[in-house]
């Protein structure tokens, strides 16, 4: 008998920049003709139906001209698309077209397509480099930075998929004008969220320019777009993989993700999200961890964003409690929850440990009470 020990220790810098503008179509071209991705000449732009006239072909047609082998590839906008069946349909069509390794992808759009493409290129070729041009407010503070790719399924929502940095994100401000007010008000949900965990400061400008962040004021928005970067890189930064600290990102998501699958996606993805952010600030406050008043600021600053802060009478409540038993921070059978402390701020239950049991019961409670 013989061993042999295979050595592969080594040393990864997964840095990458993060663009914020207006308009950003030519830059990104300007960067790839700089050498962004080396020397690729084959470009697969995956989008979705929505973006695909708007941003996609425009970039698509800017890369053809600048010299480069670029071509789409679309599936229909929205959340019921991120699917492995999708991946797959994306993955045959690149393969169809003479896409190999020597290819890099161009994600253009929301989270879905950011998530979807994503993991397309971690797995496309045994992995291939990719770019986020993110179109949503819900992207851009949220799903195009940290690394976190997937699909859902139907017993659970990103639970498979990986962790694969992009060589470079852009957020697009001048796309938010082109949003419904709705997807507008759904990617504040994410911004929020960020406020609540980890910015007092923030959640009062929040509150105090919410009407111009609606209206696309450049300086508003630019502020907010660089403070959700700066919140979730801190995070990120120091818990890549999401070994500990980067649960406080799902602060909201436990009954949020649940109340999002159990509409049958009805709901946007940050619509659920502002009821989850409601039920953990409830739970918070019979946990001793926030008071009425800052439970009522939450609540305010959802609605004055446009968002719902109660369950649909349409959600199965029963269905609701056992789709919360998928969410990812369940262990040995137990619900799981990060907690909101004060405004600006999260429970660190002990060192490095961040969600705590939750008997089902108590969120039971809580569900109750929306």
């Amino acid at each position: 008998m013989s061993i042999f020990k295979v050595e592969l220790k080594k040393v990864v810098d997964d840095s990458y920049e993060i663009e914020t503008g207006f308009s950003l179509e030519k830059k990104i071209v300007q960067d790839i003709q700089d050498g962004l991705v080396g020397n690729i000449q084959k470009f697969a732009i995956i989008t979705d139906s929505i973006v695909r006239d708007l941003y996609a072909q425009p970039i698509c047609e800017q890369m053809v001209k600048a010299g480069y082998q670029a071509e789409i590839f679309s599936f229909p906008a929205g959340e019921k698309s991120k699917t492995r069946a999708t991946k797959e349909m994306v993955e045959d069509a690149m393969l169809a077209h003479g896409y190999r390794r020597d290819c890099c992808i161009i994600a253009v759009g929301g989270g879905v397509v950011t998530d979807l493409a994503g993991f397309v290129a971690g797995t496309f070729g045994r992995g291939i480099p990719f770019i986020n041009y993110a179109t949503t407010l819900l992207a851009a503070a949220d799903a195009s930075v940290g690394g976190k790719t997937a699909v859902d399924t139907p017993l659970a929502t990103n639970l498979i998929g990986l962790f694969n940095q992009p060589q470079k994100v852009y957020l697009d401000i001048a796309t938010w004008k082109t949003l419904p007010q709705r997807q507008l008000a759904s990617g504040m949900a994410e911004t929020i969220k960020h406020a609540c965990m980890a910015s007092s400061d923030l959640f009062t400008f929040l509150e105090e320019h919410m009407d111009d962040i609606m209206h696309v004021e450049q300086g508003a928005c630019e502020h907010i777009a660089k403070e959700n970067c700066k919140i979730k890189y801190h995070v990120v930064e120091k818990d890549e993989k999401e070994s500990g600290l980067r649960e406080i990102l799902n602060l909201g998501h436990t009954v949020g993700r649940a109340i999002e699958t159990v509409s049958d996606y009805r709901l946007l993805h940050g619509e659920a999200l502002a009821i989850g952010m409601i039920a953990q600030a409830l739970l918070a406050e019979s946990l001793g961890y926030m008071t009425k008043d800052m439970v009522e600021r939450v609540r305010s600053l959802y609605q004055k964003a446009g968002l719902p802060v109660t369950i649909p009478a349409y959600i199965d409540r029963e269905e609701l409690v056992k789709k919360l038993y998928t969410d990812k921070k369940v262990k040995n059978g137990k619900l799981r929850f990060v907690v909101e402390k004060g405004i600006g701020n999260i429970v660190e239950f002990e060192p490095g440990v961040y969600a705590t049991p939750i008997e089902e019961s108590v969120a039971r409670k809580i569900i109750a009470q929306l």
